[in-house]
């Protein structure tokens, strides 16, 4: 995996997510880049969060989900485990406390990189869409325009009337994370004047959508073969393996099982 590769995958779980928020475990990053990984952190693109409430549990082939609970020894060292009510001959489970850091990106982390890498001046404006992020004026050749950010499934990066996917801008060079500024300016030459709240075309976003939908049934049809088959697996179990999967396209296995159950 090259670093691109790694934060256009966080940028697609960013999409993914209910709430433009998404947490990153210590072990899912440990598949990516190393490389990317640092960078990440370095540019502030993932930042510290509070530790998980619940893993999966490593005590049987099951993988459940579990609350994970924590306590504090004489020695000031945190033991956490977890309580399994699934077995008589099972009751806790020790885990592994480093398991549980969790890293964290968001909408005003992605503004940040983007109004960094092209050193732009921050907006003050707040959008009345909750998807619609304002990062600030950007200039191409022949005007300027209000760069947005918009989550709808995808990241999206706005210009008056255009929009394109952010994952098609991203450089990295000298272990720095960048946007390529040829395309940015093309993107604001090419985009018709509009105000800031213009929205992008309906008919693109039901494309996407259709197409986001279209995904999650795959998702579906293959979670349903896959509990046929093997009826005693965890959701995390059946998630994993669709992410192997073509049909995955790239997503991470959290967002695979939010979306694999009808």
């Amino acid at each position: 995996m090259i670093p691109q590769d790694a934060l256009i995958e966080l940028i697609n779980s960013l999409a993914a997510s209910d709430d433009a928020t998404v947490l990153i475990t210590d072990a899912a990053l440990n598949e990516w880049s190393a490389a990317a990984v640092k960078v990440m952190k370095k540019q502030r693109l993932i930042t510290r969060s509070k530790p998980a409430s619940s893993a999966v549990c490593p005590g049987c082939e099951h993988e459940c989900v579990m609350p994970v609970h924590c306590v504090t020894g004489a020695s000031n060292e945190t033991d956490a485990f977890i309580v399994c009510d699934k077995r008589s001959d099972t009751n806790r489970v020790m885990t592994d406390s480093q398991r549980l850091t969790q890293w964290q990106c968001n909408a005003e982390a992605i503004c940040r990189f983007v109004a960094e890498s092209l050193q732009l001046r921050r907006s003050e404006q707040t959008s009345e869409q909750a998807n619609r992020w304002y990062i600030g004026v950007a200039t191409g050749n022949k005007r300027s325009q209000m760069l947005c950010l918009q989550i709808d499934d995808f990241c999206m990066l706005v210009a008056g009337s255009h929009a394109l996917p952010l994952a098609d801008f991203i450089d990295y060079h000298d272990g720095t994370f960048s946007l390529n500024n040829d395309r940015i300016r093309k993107l604001v030459d090419t985009a018709g004047t509009a105000n800031n709240r213009y929205t992008p075309n309906n008919v693109k976003r039901e494309a996407r959508k259709f197409d986001t939908q279209a995904m999650y049934q795959d998702w579906q049809k293959a979670y349903r073969k896959l509990k046929k088959d093997k009826p005693n697996m965890s959701a995390v179990w059946y998630s994993q393996q669709i992410a192997k999967m073509e049909i995955a396209q790239g997503r991470d296995m959290e967002t695979i099982r939010k979306n694999m159950i009808a």
